[in-house]
């Protein structure tokens, strides 16, 4: 049984415990009590760019570039999930109230610890270590859908986001036990509903799942790419590659190995591409394509050592005004103390 159909199989089993955890998390009818006006104000600013995946011989690379749609948006950034899995925020990462001047979460800080009660105990059904696994996959799913509920019971302001796009998205890259790299997209939706004129109330939907690694059979073993917000987004850097951009040009015609490890791209052969090579290739080519003044990320989950970093995000400062939810001296998720 592969693992989508594991994953499948698991969900339908939880289905009875998390109806249950969604009566207590689902807002009362307005008939039972009529909903109070808003303390305070919740707006969230966003993760916004690209994310490049590359699964490579021994390894797998995450590469993200910022795009700065507004002010305040943060650069995508790869967060340390165990020792070999990654996870990237993109969309509603860091929820504040300017009314009261305080940030009300960072996701993306919080997401080495999100994980589902419900989900986790039904680890325990898992009779294979695949299995338990997938029901692990689902457990980081629904512990940040629980966060996002938690966070966005405050929004209570019309949302007009366009019809494909989701309130947030999780891009999961690692190993798992016994199966080997996976990559994984996880889209979480939202609800409104108005109960009183101009007073919504709001709720994250149970988000979709889809596996983009390993890829079906027959099908090219090459760099995987998403982009938020999804509307307009830049032309991939495979596509670019196939298209003789004059910036990859430079970096291809300039170095043989380096036009080697394009060709294996091209050809859908990522997995003959030593690490080192690809580390190589992969951080010019996003240096070269990001536009001027934006911030960069970039990641490696080795396979035998775990997760390092190639190019760690720059240190935030905290929103004008916004009191961080933590003390600005204390360790970040982000950036471990030495």
């Amino acid at each position: 049984m592969d693992r989508l159909a594991k994953l499948a199989k698991i969900t339908r089993s939880l289905g009875a415990a998390l109806a249950i955890a969604l009566l207590f998390t689902a807002p009362r009818p307005a008939a039972q009590e009529q909903p109070k006006p808003p303390n305070e104000e919740t707006v969230a600013s966003l993760s916004a760019g690209r994310v490049v995946v590359a699964v490579v011989k021994g390894a797998i690379l995450i590469g993200t570039i910022e795009n700065p749609i507004e002010p305040d948006t943060h650069p995508p950034t790869p967060v340390a999930i165990g020792s070999v899995r990654v996870g990237v925020i993109l969309g509603a990462v860091r929820w504040s109230s300017p009314s009261s001047q305080r940030e009300i979460a960072r996701l993306d800080e919080d997401l080495p610890h999100l994980r589902s009660r419900a989900v986790t105990q039904a680890q325990h059904l898992a009779t294979d270590p695949a299995g338990t696994e997938a029901t692990d996959l689902e457990s980081v799913g629904q512990g940040l859908l629980d966060r996002l509920n938690e966070v966005a019971q405050d929004l209570h302001s019309k949302v007009d986001l366009p019809a494909k796009e989701p309130l947030a998205e999780l891009v999961l890259a690692g190993y798992a036990t016994d199966y080997g790299p996976e990559v994984w997209q996880l889209a979480y939706a939202m609800k409104q509903q108005e109960e009183t004129p101009g007073y919504w109330t709001t709720r994250v939907l149970l988000p979709s799942y889809v596996q983009f690694w390993p890829p079906e059979k027959g099908q090219p073993h090459t760099l995987i790419e998403f982009a938020y917000p999804p509307e307009n987004a830049p032309p991939t850097v495979l596509e670019l590659l196939r298209q003789k951009d004059p910036r990859l040009e430079k970096l291809t015609s300039s170095d043989p190995k380096m036009a080697e490890v394009a060709r294996l791209f091209l050809q859908g052969e990522s997995n003959k591409i030593p690490a080192a090579d690809a580390t190589q290739f992969l951080r010019a080519a996003l240096d070269a394509i990001a536009p001027p003044d934006t911030r960069e990320t970039m990641a490696i989950i080795n396979a035998e050592t775990g997760f390092a970093w190639i190019l760690a995000p720059p240190r935030e400062t905290a929103l004008p005004g916004i009191q961080p939810a933590r003390p600005p001296d204390a360790p970040s998720l982000l950036h471990p103390t030495q």
